[in-house]
């Protein structure tokens, strides 16, 4: 087999390798991942509308909005309990 042959081959092996990765990819919208009660840790608002624009399902999570339309996790803590 010639070097020319060889590289053709090793080309359409990777060309045709890449396309059925790309192929098999079946999720064309990104769906938000999960929301976990109580924590906004890498949480997007925007990507959750089923929760964050009911503000009794938000409140259920243990979400609140503050007065400047941002959410907050609910805290049942005391303020100065983190400084113990």
């Amino acid at each position: 087999m010639s070097s020319k042959a060889k590289i053709a081959l090793a080309a359409a092996l990777i060309l045709g390798a890449a396309s059925a990765a790309l192929a098999g990819s079946d999720r064309d919208t990104e769906d938000g991942g999960f929301v976990m009660p109580g924590s906004l840790v890498g949480v997007n608002p925007a990507y959750h509308p089923d929760i964050f624009g009911n503000p009794a399902v938000a409140k259920a999570y243990g979400f609140v909005r503050w007065p400047d339309h941002t959410w907050h996790a609910r805290s049942t803590r005391q303020p100065w309990t983190h400084y113990r």
